[in-house]
C-alpha cells in the first residue's frame, strides 16, 4: 500500500492513500512526521458528511487504550484493592517459594 503527500494551498498538508486489507489506511510520513506520529498512537475515528476525519488521541484515560475485557479487570482489580484484598510482592515471592519446594523444584530470580 502506497501513499502520496503534498503540500496544498495555505501550508495544508493532504495525501492520497488507499484502504488495505483489514480496513488499514497508511497516512503519508511527510503528515505523520508533521503531527509527531509515531506507531502505536491512537485516533479518534469520525464519520461526517461523507468524509472520514482522524483525530489524533494522546488520551489521558487509561482505559482508552484498554478493550472492555481489559477494563473490566482493571475496574475489578481497582475495586479489591479499595476493600483491602490485595498481597504484597514480599506475601506473592514466598507464596511462590512455598510452592516451588512442594513441587521439588527451585525458584528462579
Amino acid at each position: 500500500m502506497k501513499a502520496r503527500s503534498s503540500s496544498g494551498k495555505g501550508g495544508v498538508l493532504a495525501g492520497i492513500s488507499r484502504l488495505g486489507q483489514k480496513r488499514r489506511v497508511v497516512i503519508p510520513k511527510q503528515i505523520c512526521e508533521s503531527l509527531g506520529l509515531q506507531e502505536g498512537d491512537y485516533f479518534k475515528v469520525l464519520a461526517k458528511g461523507g468524509t472520514v476525519i482522524l483525530e489524533p488521541g494522546k488520551s489521558e484515560d487509561p482505559d482508552a487504550a484498554l478493550n472492555p475485557r481489559e477494563a473490566a479487570a482493571v475496574r475489578r482489580g481497582e475495586s479489591q484493592l479499595r476493600r483491602g484484598l490485595y498481597v504484597t510482592l514480599e506475601q506473592l515471592e514466598d507464596n511462590l517459594d512455598h510452592k516451588a519446594c512442594q513441587a521439588g523444584g527451585k525458584r528462579v530470580s
